[in-house]
């Protein structure tokens, strides 16, 4: 294999008509996996994966298996290349003025959060947040159990008559 080298039309072209599948099949090929553990890795058939690396033959120009995984290292090596993308980052810090007159609060306990997340994580935005929670004792959680039991049952008792009611209107 060569070294570092930049790429021709050829080999750009060659690389860019390989399919990602064949090249997941070509980079089990490199650490000389077999189609059926290729097949295993992958969650294919041993014949999809025959298939693949056929294909891909075709294209490198491959005479055989072997052939076929040296030209596509080599392809691999000079144009499977991520380019130099510098970071992004801001040029300085800024100071964000604060909400309290003097500068801050006294106690850290009393900071309040606004945030939707905690709210929900609180459960103080949830309709249900305030009625059934964790510190309730026994006899009131019974008492709200048995508000939303009667609840149902008066439900579903209206839904009965309302039903036997289009049901006497329907039949005459």
């Amino acid at each position: 294999m060569e070294g570092s080298q930049s790429p021709t039309a050829d080999d750009r072209l060659r690389w860019s008509r390989l399919t990602g599948k064949q090249r997941a099949c070509l980079d089990l090929v490199l650490v000389h996996k077999t189609s059926k553990q290729i097949a295993r890795d992958l969650g294919i058939s041993k014949y999809t994966v025959d298939q693949r690396i056929t294909a891909a033959r075709q294209i490198l120009g491959g005479n055989d298996r072997a052939d076929t995984a040296i030209r596509y290292a080599r392809l691999r090596q000079i144009c499977d290349r991520i380019a130099y993308d510098p970071v992004q980052l801001p040029d300085a810090a800024t100071l964000v003025p604060s909400g309290h007159t003097d500068g801050g609060p006294t106690n850290v306990f009393d900071l309040s959060e606004t945030s939707k997340s905690v709210d929900r994580l609180s459960g103080e935005g949830v309709p249900s947040g305030k009625i059934w929670r964790h510190d309730h004792r026994l006899p009131t959680r019974l008492t709200i159990m048995a508000t939303l039991l009667a609840a149902v049952i008066i439900f579903l008792l209206g839904s009965l008559g309302i039903a036997e009611t289009l049901t006497r209107l329907i039949s005459g």
